[in-house]
């Protein structure tokens, strides 16, 4: 059982599974023996036990994204970071995202018709970093809607482009309609960076 989905195309740097097995398990050799067949992008760095009613997905307090954007073309980012050439004011882009702690209801950034029974999610950071010629948006939250990250960013660009304001934002997301809000970015700049649990310490 994974922690979690996503859209194909995005990458995770972090990602956790638990698996129910009742006999002793020499966890050195069955992460040598996991490596050597499975893919070279996928690698497990750990095997450890945890308790009998532990479950990766349900468990999980809080997780972190990151989307990454190169402002300068460049050929060994093809497929890890979206290029946006355009201007942006990052500045105004972040005093968007703060407007998202003030709210819980996250709708207008959901994929439409999923299965899920509320579209509430807690969101602990979101802001904008540039070095250089990438820019980085980090977010944080308890949970994620399906696309939700990627419409997020979509609209902030919105934002950092002048075609909507600050109000605009704000009303998007009163108005609960993801056809208000801004397009979904390219799936190979987004990150799944962190997972966390309160019986990991890691």
């Amino acid at each position: 059982m994974g922690a979690g989905r996503t859209d194909t195309g995005v990458h995770a740097k972090e990602m956790y599974a638990h698996f129910d097995f009742e006999n002793p398990i020499d966890t050195k050799s069955l992460l040598h023996k996991l490596n050597s067949f499975l893919p070279k992008d996928i690698v497990i760095y750990d095997i450890f036990h945890v308790t009998d009613d532990a479950h990766t997905r349900f468990d999980a307090t809080k997780r972190t994204y990151e989307y990454h954007i190169n402002t300068f073309k460049d050929a060994f980012l093809q497929e890890q970071s979206w290029y946006f050439h355009q201007k942006l004011d990052v500045e105004l882009m972040n005093e968007a995202a703060k407007l998202l702690f003030k709210h819980t209801d996250f709708q207008c950034f959901s994929k439409v018709n999923t299965d899920v029974n509320t579209f509430d999610c807690t969101i602990f950071e979101a802001y904008w970093k540039q070095e250089n010629d990438k820019l980085i948006f980090t977010i944080s939250a308890n949970r994620f809607l399906r696309n939700m990250v990627r419409a997020i960013v979509g609209t902030l660009i919105n934002i950092g482009l002048h075609k909507i304001n600050l109000i605009d934002f704000e009303t998007i997301i009163e108005n609960k309609n993801r056809d208000k809000a801004g397009f979904s970015v390219p799936a190979h700049g987004l990150y799944l960076t962190k997972i966390e649990y309160d019986y990991i310490t890691k």
